[in-house]
């Protein structure tokens, strides 16, 4: 997922005294390393690491039965046992979230939404290293013939706001001819393919490829390579827990436990094994 432009800098700096103000409340955990931002870790609340993210965006995260569950819930896991502590999943809209909006207001420590690393969010927020390489595809009504952005002209395409699938069909559009549907959620934009309230929807391969193993009366039938790569966001200038967050994921890589969260989700190992 992902996208935009900057909110407006009254609203960030607005956040961003309120996150300060509600800071001292924090529980610090020492992360027994140095940093630039120095050796404690706080928690928006005690013994829970928050994770902001927007549901449904399976396999990466979504509700099974009172859970939440997915890829990006069992790495940040991880995480959280490292520290000590549990992780509890913030559902929130998608646009707080890759505004960095929901961190500098203090909903959560981090955000873990399938959420590509753009500068635009660089600018707002801070990333881990990449943990999950993705490119765009087309999904549609099986045997419509749309293989590409070309056969779409005249036809509705849609889109998940704020998402970089949105940011890729709205280049587009006018040298394709295509109108631009907007979905507030992954489901949403899926069940219009579906139901045909669109042509077809562009969003994240993983995910579009998840979705027709359950959905037979739909396809991929398009990739489109634009070298995303997903990362764990913390606030800007907390290096203390960005720091652990890269620490644990790539001992994650180094140990095998990584390929195995991979391998349950998406049924094979990672593409560079």
């Amino acid at each position: 997922m992902a996208r935009r432009t900057l909110r407006n800098a009254l609203v960030l700096s607005a956040a961003l005294a309120f996150a300060l103000t509600t800071a001292g409340c924090a529980e610090e955990v020492s992360t027994g390393g140095n940093t630039e931002a120095g050796d404690e870790i706080t928690f928006k609340e005690q013994g829970f690491l928050t994770t902001c993210t927007h549901l449904p965006y399976a396999p990466f995260q979504y509700t099974e039965g009172d859970q939440t569950v997915g890829f990006d819930v069992d790495l940040v896991n991880l995480v959280a046992e490292n520290l000590g502590v549990q992780q509890k999943i913030f559902d929130t809209p998608f646009d707080g979230i890759e505004s960095g909006e929901s961190l500098n207001t203090g909903q959560c420590d981090v955000v873990a939404a399938a959420m590509t690393i753009t500068p635009e969010r660089q600018a707002v927020m801070d990333f881990s290293a990449g943990y999950f390489d993705a490119d765009q595809a087309l999904l549609v009504k099986k045997g419509s013939g749309i293989d590409s952005l070309d056969k779409l002209r005249g036809k509705k395409l849609g889109v998940q706001l704020g998402t970089t699938g949105e940011d890729y069909a709205n280049e587009n559009k006018d040298k394709y001819g295509y109108e631009v549907v907007q979905f507030e959620d992954l489901a949403l934009e899926q069940t219009a393919v579906k139901t045909g309230q669109v042509d077809a929807g562009i969003n994240d391969n993983g995910v579009h490829y998840a979705f027709v193993t359950t959905n037979p009366d739909v396809e991929v039938t398009t990739e489109f390579e634009t070298g995303e790569q997903y990362g764990v966001a913390v606030r800007k200038g907390n290096g203390a827990l960005l720091a652990k967050v890269d620490e644990v994921i790539n001992a994650a890589k180094a140990d095998g436990r990584y390929d195995a969260i991979y391998q349950k989700w998406f049924g094979k190992l990672p593409d560079s094994k």
